[in-house]
């Protein structure tokens, strides 16, 4: 398969950026998250981007991001809350290793502060915050190869747990090693129904 080792998604405060690095080194891939790809083709960050020219700007970009990372990159790849919500990203992703850093509103709102510089919590955070969980939650389930509870758990811990889910299931699909159980399925799904 020449695709990404893994695209991680999930709300914001998932921890796809701490745990991605965390991957790095367990599974020798490197790491690229989309928003550093936006804001080095804008020239500025992304909370700059949805102030100065909206959020239509700024998903126009992400999904041109979205679009050449998954063709090119071959490591980890971490992708911004939101742009699984675009349905040519979920068409690129049907098929691949996506793991869904499953966070529920009390970690989310705790991790993400709902006071950082997060555009889209602008306003009522708390409210905003239940409002996008509730929307995307659908959406991440169905784009998921691979499920992992982020909830009071160390980002060390989540990274062992995806590093070890990752290579049974490649094991898995190349035949190789104790991957072959019944507790690691072969193969990617097929895509979202």
């Amino acid at each position: 398969m020449t695709a990404p080792v893994a695209i991680l998604i999930g709300p914001p405060g998932a921890g796809k950026t701490t745990v991605g690095r965390l991957l790095v080194g367990l599974l020798e891939a490197e790491f690229l998250d989309t928003d550093d790809v936006v804001e080095e083709a804008a020239g500025k960050p992304v909370s700059d981007i949805f102030i100065s020219d909206g959020e239509a700007v700024f998903r126009g970009l992400e999904r041109e991001a979205v679009a050449h990372t998954v063709a090119s990159h071959r490591g980890i790849l971490a992708l911004g809350g939101g742009a699984v919500m675009d349905p040519g990203t979920r068409r690129l992703l049907a098929g691949q290793r996506v793991v869904y850093l499953e966070t529920g509103f009390a970690a989310a709102a705790h991790r993400t502060g709902l006071d950082a510089p997060r555009p889209l919590l602008i306003g009522n955070p708390r409210t905003r915050m239940r409002e996008l969980l509730a929307e995307r939650l659908p959406v991440y389930e169905g784009l998921a190869w691979a499920t992992v509870s982020t909830d009071d758990r160390a980002p060390q811990e989540i990274a062992d747990e995806i590093a070890a889910t990752i290579t049974a299931r490649i094991a898995a699909e190349t035949g190789e090693g104790a991957g072959t159980s019944p507790e690691a399925p072969a193969g990617p799904p097929g895509p979202p129904q």
